[in-house]
């Protein structure tokens, strides 16, 4: 009885997934971007709803759920652009706090970059108070990852090492930056790695339970790395090592799983490249070997953005992929989701959800409380900021 139950309840959930139809609403929420390099979603305003940050070229920004009403939470804080921001809820008050990266020069390895916290005013629609704290050059990406105290730690991350000169040299040092009691005080920073170049980009992997250490994925010319903290530092496990080839490493990637709980890892390579290459753990061989590779799609222009959601109720992880045609003027941008129902990796159906944003960033959220992960996407040429409202239900 109980087999026929169980094969009945697998039939129905076949049934259910076979015929997924995705359907989304746009809203353009700002259509005066400078550049748009990276957004967030968190509850600035601590009132339970999640709103939209933005890292714009000379300001960040937050739009307030649900009018997008926009704050201006800093203005031109560098001479050249701000280029990332992590925003985090790190000290339980039901608000985040934010950091931001800035002075943008990719070419300058020796003097470019800086990083700000963000402290905030008793009315965070008002202006916010920039700390400047050390940086390596070429600060790119950053993230709140929480460490084995239960304490979160800024994770900075520069596109290429001091000195590097066309992507070799030195590493790029990845810093965690501990923050003090009170963030006007120094903060003392420790090397998570240095064995990556062109490190483009990173993820927070899921912990097991709200009381667990995260680790990070890093991606870069040399591939994909997963960091895990201990207490001798980081232990540091390839996932794919593109050394020796003629493959020029991943530009973004992002953790996922299928219904089943087994992992998976998309990236976009080579970096701002054109495949979507997915990661599967290794089914033979050592459990820390290499991950296997499959290429499922090969059609981005300038590939850019990855979100990893379960955006459509299927109880695995879709993907969201935005390219944005940067400096390809006559080729097509956009944003696409990616869904499958089979817990191999294979199968994958995609459904085009926007034609016309050049899309620098993008992630998921929910933000109207129904729910369902809605997708919020930035546009680098198109200079926009885009909700994709979820409307499965």
């Amino acid at each position: 009885m109980l087999k026929i139950t169980y094969g009945i309840l697998c039939l129905f959930w076949v049934a259910a997934h076979a015929e997924v139809s995705p359907k989304f609403r746009p809203e353009v929420i700002a259509s005066d971007l400078g550049i748009g390099y990276g957004v967030a979603a968190a509850d600035v305003d601590g009132d339970g709803r999640i709103d939209i940050l933005l890292c714009d070229k000379e300001s960040v920004v937050w739009y307030q759920n649900p009018t997008w009403q926009k704050f201006v939470m800093v203005a031109k804080l560098t001479e050249q652009d701000h280029v990332c921001l992590a925003a985090r809820d790190i000290d339980g008050d039901g608000k985040c706090e934010v950091a931001v990266g800035a002075q943008w020069n990719p070419s300058d390895t020796n003097d470019s970059g800086a990083v700000f916290y963000l402290k905030a005013p008793h009315d965070r629609r008002a202006l916010w108070t920039p700390i400047q704290l050390s940086h390596e050059p070429t600060t790119h990406r950053m993230k709140w990852v929480r460490n084995s105290a239960g304490r979160f730690d800024l994770i900075v991350v520069p596109l290429h090492g001091r000195g590097n000169v066309n992507g070799a040299g030195a590493g790029a040092r990845v810093l965690a930056y501990h923050r003090p009691a009170n963030p006007e005080d120094p903060w003392n920073t420790t090397l998570v790695t240095d064995s990556m170049h062109l490190s483009h980009n990173l993820e927070i992997v899921p912990a097991g339970s709200p009381a667990e250490a995260e680790s990070i994925l890093l991606c870069g010319k040399e591939g994909v790395i997963r960091l895990d903290p201990t207490e001798k530092g980081w232990n540091t496990r390839w996932i794919s090592r593109h050394q020796g080839t003629d493959l020029l490493g991943a530009g973004e990637v992002r953790w996922g799983a299928f219904a089943g709980g087994q992992p998976y890892i998309v990236t976009i390579e080579p970096m701002h490249g054109h495949q979507v290459v997915l990661y599967t753990p290794p089914a033979e061989g050592p459990k820390d070997g290499l991950w296997h590779r499959q290429v499922i799609d090969e059609t981005l222009v300038d590939g850019h953005a990855i979100a990893c959601h379960d955006i459509l109720g299927m109880n695995n992880r879709q993907i969201v992929i935005g390219w944005r045609a940067h400096h390809k003027v006559g080729s097509k941008v956009g944003v696409k989701l990616f869904y499958t129902s089979k817990e191999d990796g294979s199968g994958w159906q995609h459904h085009l959800l926007d034609d016309q944003m050049a899309c620098e960033d993008a992630i998921g959220a929910d933000l109207d409380g129904d729910r369902d992960v809605d997708i919020i996407a930035a546009g680098r040429r198109t200079k926009n900021l885009k909700i994709y409202w979820n409307e499965r239900n």
